[in-house]
């Protein structure tokens, strides 16, 4: 069975049907991702309705103008298992008051995940020395830098931080050379899978909307990848988001 460690299922039509499908192509657990304080109500609500489904609570940092005082009331609810999506996002040409607002937004949220015991999700692009200067303030935070795209060096050094590493259908692109290396590299106990849907969908699903169901392909790719058989690396992702995340 696998698990889809980063989806917004709430962004997909039909959420209920979607589900369906990723049962059926053997996905046992979705983690539904929050990124802004609009559409909580939604990522909750699906996470409450399905028990298969659980929640994360954050701000993204496309989203860090808006306010992040409204996460922690929603940090004590049963579906809620980590803080997030967080981070830091430079990819586009962004002001310098813009990446400030990122990182307080990150930093708040970093504090949130370390008063509460719950691990954090992490999005980064194009911002390896910021995010991880941010991440070494609170040591005592784990978490995952998930859909990851960076170096092999962030990535190693997130990981001797305690940090998992998650791997998206972007590894299946083309030219995703970089991501493959880091997919090939990363220790097997610190490795977890995802789609990010509804964006990424992987070969052999390019062009449609993403969603759960197509973490398999992910899988399979991986597997190959890794030269391990898709049983193993099945058991060891979803023993290690059951690690990370402690789903109840």
């Amino acid at each position: 069975m696998f698990i889809d460690s980063h989806c917004h299922l709430n962004y997909l039509q039909g959420p209920d049907e979607v589900l369906e499908r990723a049962r059926s192509a053997g996905v046992s657990t979705c983690l539904c991702i929050s990124v802004e304080q609009k559409r909580i109500g939604e990522v909750l609500a699906l996470a409450e309705r399905h028990n298969d489904v659980w929640a994360s609570v954050g701000v993204h940092p496309d989203a860090a103008a808006e306010s992040v005082d409204w996460i922690e009331a929603h940090l004590s609810h049963e579906r809620v298992l980590a803080v997030g999506e967080t981070g830091l996002d430079y990819l586009h040409d962004i002001t310098e008051v813009a990446k400030l607002r990122q990182q307080e937004s990150f930093d708040f949220q970093l504090q949130l995940a370390e008063k509460h015991n719950l691990p954090i999700i992490v999005h980064t692009r194009n911002a390896q020395t910021d995010t991880l200067a941010l991440m070494q303030k609170y040591p005592e935070v784990e978490g995952v830098l998930h859909c990851f795209t960076e170096s092999w060096d962030m990535a190693e050094q997130a990981l001797k931080m305690g940090y998992y590493i998650s791997i998206s259908g972007i590894v299946t692109f083309k030219n995703a050379e970089n991501v493959r290396e880091v997919a090939r590299r990363v220790p097997i106990e610190r490795l977890l899978i995802e789609t990010d849907a509804p964006w990424l969908a992987p070969v052999p699903n390019r062009g449609k909307d993403n969603e759960p169901a197509f973490v398999a392909d992910t899988a399979k790719y991986l597997a190959e990848l890794r030269g391990i058989s898709l049983e193993e690396l099945a058991a060891r992702t979803s023993a290690n988001f059951n690690s990370l995340f402690k789903p109840r």
